[in-house]
């Protein structure tokens, strides 16, 4: 990737500990829970990969791409091209059952294709955000 373009969540709260969070969103499966039909079809998915489909994206392709133990989750994505960004989950376990997380992305975008990804980027991360401080089945994790 070149010039990337950073895009980063507000801190969201969840009631549950940062091992939890991490086996569950280490397993892509557990994605569709959350995943917003209205904007996102042909869903599929294994443990460490998924595609789906995004209006003006067309097929995404998102893979696990690396960790560290219950601090950090990095997947790799296919949009427009291959390789072309990364989302991070950061982790921080605040006590025994409440952790925070930030959800980031580095993304590799012309100009012109950044001041139209921002907006919808911004409001992906938010809703990731969301979703995941509204969860509460973090023990059930698919397998």
């Amino acid at each position: 990737m070149s010039d990337l373009s950073h895009f980063e969540s507000r801190t969201g709260r969840l009631n549950c500990t940062a091992e939890e969070v991490f086996r569950f969103v280490t397993d892509i499966r557990n994605f569709e829970r959350f995943v917003p039909r209205r904007t996102v079809t042909n869903w599929s998915a294994e443990k460490e990969s998924c595609s789906f489909s995004v209006p003006m994206a067309g097929k995404v392709k998102v893979r696990l791409a690396g960790t560290q133990e219950y601090s950090k989750v990095m997947f790799n994505g296919d949009a427009l091209k291959e390789d072309d960004f990364t989302l991070f989950l950061d982790i921080s376990d605040k006590n025994n059952s409440k952790t925070e997380v930030k959800v980031s992305l580095a993304a590799d975008l012309n100009p012109m294709i950044k001041v139209m990804a921002s907006a919808p980027v911004n409001q992906f991360l938010e809703m990731l955000v969301k979703e995941l401080e509204g969860f509460s089945d973090w023990s059930n994790i698919r397998e």
